[in-house]
């Protein structure tokens, strides 16, 4: 027999060694490389390990912080003023505050108001809505509470010696001698109410607000009345002035419905959507020339 130390197929290698890591140092060429590799990413805003945002990403932030400028700006401009918590006469709701401006304090806070909505608004605009201290009449001499129940009573006071008495009505349809200026529709028919006792006959005191009374309708009916006093929202009446329905040629007087607040302590003031439409109907050309005018004079009274 054959020696099984000759079997070709019998290998004499070992058992596999284990291969141990290498201690030597890095090439020269490899540290090279991560150099080059270092260099090309460049500075950092943020730490070692950030890079610089992209154009796309600076102008992203350009445009976030833009978008919070504006964000922060409208929030300002909406922001509803403080109020002294002692003039506020939450259960009769009014701000006992308005009743103690004389014309020049009004004057004021009507700018302020004013300026507060339109921001954006260049100074040579702003003053275009100034409505001079002299157009103001001073009521603070008033000592009533401004309710509804007492406008009556300040309508006399404040119309001593007029012309035409508030229980009568000029000739001509749609032309009142007084507009009473609120900020809604339940407001004004409040005081429509109020001031029942100085309709007749040949004078009624008209209700001149959007809430369930279609333009159309609001327009035909101011056509076809003679009214003493009419009482409506800044919106509504100056859509009838566009209407050529409502007319200012008999105008005596405007009452703005200034002292009451609503149950979120706001008052006429307070409400861009109102406010700003009441400082255009008052800021009307053939009415600002009126109220320093010794003709055809015509008194701005705020309640």
């Amino acid at each position: 027999m054959a020696d099984s130390s000759e079997d070709p197929k019998v290998s004499d290698v070992g058992p596999p060694q284990k291969l141990r890591p290498s201690t030597s140092q890095p090439s020269a060429t490899s540290a090279s490389a991560k150099g080059v590799a270092k260099r090309k990413r460049g500075p950092t805003a943020d730490g070692p390990n950030k890079r610089l945002p992209g154009a796309k990403k600076v102008k992203k932030l350009e445009d976030a912080r833009t978008a919070e400028k504006k964000k922060q700006k409208k929030k300002t401009r909406n922001k509803k003023p403080g109020h002294d918590e002692a003039d506020l006469d939450l259960e009769a709701g009014i701000n006992k505050a308005i009743g103690k401006m004389d014309a020049r304090l009004l004057a004021d806070h009507v700018a302020q108001r004013t300026k507060r909505f339109e921001a954006d608004l260049s100074v040579v605009e702003l003053e275009d809505k100034h409505i001079p201290e002299k157009a103001f009449q001073d009521t603070s001499a008033w000592q009533e509470r401004r309710s509804d129940e007492h406008l009556p009573d300040f309508l006399e006071h404040f119309s001593a010696g007029k012309a035409s008495k508030l229980a009568s009505a000029p000739k001509a349809k749609g032309s009142p001698h007084t507009l009473v200026i609120t900020d809604a529709g339940l407001r004004a028919a409040n005081l429509t109410r109020a001031l029942r006792k100085f309709q007749t006959k040949d004078a009624t005191v008209a209700k001149l607000f959007a809430k369930h009374i279609k333009l159309k309708d609001a327009v035909d009916f101011v056509k076809e009345t003679r009214m003493g006093i009419a009482v409506g929202t800044p919106a509504r009446l100056s859509a009838l002035l566009d209407a050529e329905s409502l007319s200012l040629s008999k105008l005596e007087r405007i009452v703005v419905d200034a002292s009451h607040i609503d149950q979120k302590k706001r008052s006429i003031f307070d409400m861009r959507e109102i406010f700003l439409p009441l400082v255009s109907l008052l800021n009307r050309p053939l009415l600002k020339e009126r109220y320093t005018a010794s003709d055809r004079h015509v008194d701005l009274l705020f309640f």
